[in-house]
């Protein structure tokens, strides 16, 4: 949890239905419970809100592109959470730059596929330390034991084309 100074900030809820936002305690400070938040429903319809996170700043109620696609946002996993220093990060601003984003996040997962396609496999111990300093970052995405055991370009492969999967999961979404 962030603090500024003594505010603590709070988690901002959505009802997309209703365009509405709320801003709800932590649990813990209600209960002295160490999980965090309240499911929360909206207080208009009683549907259950989304937790868009602490730097969420909703658009005007009558705004329905905005609230639009922020609920396309939200749909595929794109939200505004951070501890309010230093933002949420890029957040495409309309539906076209969303789909953008993604294709471009998929050309580099496809450029990830070629390092594995061709990567030639260590086969002796002091290869194994070689590829591991060489290609420490690549090896690392893929398996967090890397130093300890080999990476097989294989699991590679499977690791980045169930993320492009996932990417083209997401595009379909918004579409």
């Amino acid at each position: 949890m962030c603090r500024y100074g003594m505010t603590q900030y709070k988690p901002h809820y959505v009802c997309f239905n209703c365009r509405k936002t709320f801003k709800r305690r932590f649990r813990k400070d209600v209960k002295n419970e160490e999980s965090f938040v309240f499911e929360a429903k909206c207080p208009d319809c009683r549907g259950l809100m989304a937790d868009m996170g602490l730097d969420f700043e909703s658009p005007k109620k009558d705004d329905f592109k905005k609230w639009k696609h922020l609920g396309s946002l939200y749909s595929v996993g794109i939200t505004f959470h951070s501890c309010g220093c230093s933002g949420p990060g890029y957040i495409p601003n309309s539906k076209e730059k969303l789909i953008e984003y993604f294709e471009e996040l998929k050309q580099t997962y496809f450029k990830n596929i070629d390092f594995w396609r061709t990567r030639v496999e260590p086969s002796t111990k002091s290869e194994k330390d070689r590829d591991s300093t060489k290609n420490w970052i690549e090896l690392s995405k893929v398996s967090s034991n890397y130093n300890k055991e080999s990476v097989k370009n294989q699991e590679g492969i499977d690791y980045w084309i169930k993320r492009i999967k996932e990417i083209e999961g997401k595009i379909s979404v918004i579409k």
